[in-house]
């Protein structure tokens, strides 16, 4: 099969170029792209309660100053007012994004029972190099381009890929991890960089003990990250012996609730698709689909969708200290762990006119900071902080809403107090 034939020397060439490339941290402009995100509570996009427009198939988009595409799998009988798991597959090096969909997405898209909302990006040059980041932007773009039209649930986002593609994902996991809930790497190693690389992911980690394009070391490696990402406890996982045409997948204990890491070790060479019992690759018999799938689906969105659509009016009573002639900020908690929490601020706009711009202030208690903040513009970290709007989420249409999130370090229990918006 071609999603089978790589080249030892293309991948070698592509490392060392690599390792020249992706040395540096993305800029912080890349990281403020990324799209919201959440670790387990169902928060809905912009796209819900829209006809969309978007459809199935190839997609162009402007993304870095290049035109990029991707291919896009829409369930069918595509509700608009339901929340849909939404996965990126990424292909390997000299693969392409038709390669990855003719597949089924690795797999995962004949088990989904029209579940889930598929993409599948085009590398450039047919692989991720990534190089300052443009792979990254790529990533943010689409996903913004599908969930301003398309109703995802955003604690419901994954990645996975093959050989590069899986560098990819782990790219993903280390400078998006607020954005994906997990991701699951097969043969991979470290070629698309890990910008950050220290905040908890669910980790899915399949490789071949005898590897000959990328040694299995290579993929034990990124898993250890997220082994201490997720605070598990450390441990040589046994992996099969040679010629056991086996595989054997352990489950690390101690990890962050929520955060489990998974490493699956076979017998066999740099493949997509083991099968136990035979040397010979097969799509349709792998086991890999089959515990990916069970992995990525234990993830639950912790709240069912109660909410309308965001074109219906939001609660009309303002917070206390809100402004309702203007807009109305308030804050809920979405998650919370030893010495930090999450939590999410809706903008609502309750006027009969549209507002382009608004601006909040919060002020945090003693030994709260914020760590990270999407869909917005934070000034200030602790005490007083100001949020401005984000280029692409200022302008809120009459008696709708949007949000932003953050992650901060301290005790999550006191919730921020004195929460005002105006607006412009």
């Amino acid at each position: 099969m071609v999603r089978h034939r790589h080249v030892l020397s293309s991948i070698a060439a592509a490392a060392v170029v690599l390792a020249a490339t992706v040395g540096g941290a993305l800029s912080s402009d890349l990281r403020g792209a990324a799209v919201a995100a959440t670790s387990g509570t169902l928060a809905t996009t912009a796209g819900c309660g829209k006809a969309p427009t978007l459809t199935s198939g190839t997609r162009t988009i402007q993304s870095g100053g290049q035109n990029r595409s991707y291919i896009l799998r829409i369930p069918d009988g595509y509700d608009r007012n339901h929340p849909y798991r939404l996965i990126f597959g990424f292909h390997w090096l000299n693969g392409s994004a038709n390669s990855v969909a003719s597949a089924g997405y690795y797999g995962l898209a004949p088990l989904s029972n029209n579940s889930t909302i598929f993409v599948a990006p085009q590398g450039i040059d047919a692989g991720w190099a990534n190089t300052n980041g443009r792979d990254l932007t790529l990533f943010d773009d689409i996903s913004r381009q599908i969930e301003n039209d398309l109703c995802v649930d955003t604690s419901q986002r994954f990645a996975l890929g093959w050989s590069y593609g899986g560098a990819m994902s782990y790219a993903v996991a280390c400078a998006r991890p607020t954005v994906v809930r997990a991701v699951t790497v097969l043969s991979g190693a470290n070629l698309s960089g890990c910008n950050g690389g220290t905040q908890p992911v669910a980790y899915f980690g399949i490789h071949g003990t005898y590897d000959s394009v990328l040694n299995i070391s290579a993929g034990r490696s990124l898993r250890d990250t997220f082994v201490r990402n997720n605070g598990c406890t450390a441990q040589s996982p046994r992996e099969p012996s040679r010629g056991s045409l086996t595989h054997i997948t352990t489950t690390y204990s101690g990890c962050r609730a929520g955060y489990p890491v998974q490493w699956a070790a076979f017998d066999g060479d740099h493949t997509p698709s083991p099968v136990d019992g035979s040397s010979s690759p097969n799509d349709s018999r792998t086991w890999t689909s089959g515990e990916i799938w069970r992995f990525f689906t234990q993830f639950q969105s912790t709240t069912p969708p109660t909410s309308a659509p965001p074109t219906t009016p939001p609660p009309t009573s303002p917070p206390p200290t809100g402004d309702p002639g203007t807009c109305a900020a308030t804050y809920r908690a979405i998650n919370s762990w030893p010495g930090g929490f999450q939590g999410e601020v809706t903008v609502a706009n309750n006027t009969a006119a549209t507002i382009n711009g608004w601006t909040v202030r919060l002020t945090l208690a003693d030994g709260q900071a914020i760590s990270s903040l999407w869909n917005g513009v934070n000034t200030g970290t602790t005490g007083v902080v100001t949020v401005r709007n984000a280029p692409y989420n200022g302008t809120v249409g009459a008696n709708a809403s949007t949000t932003f999130g953050f992650t901060a370090t301290g005790n999550g229990a006191v919730a921020p107090s004195a929460i005002t918006c105006t607006s412009p």
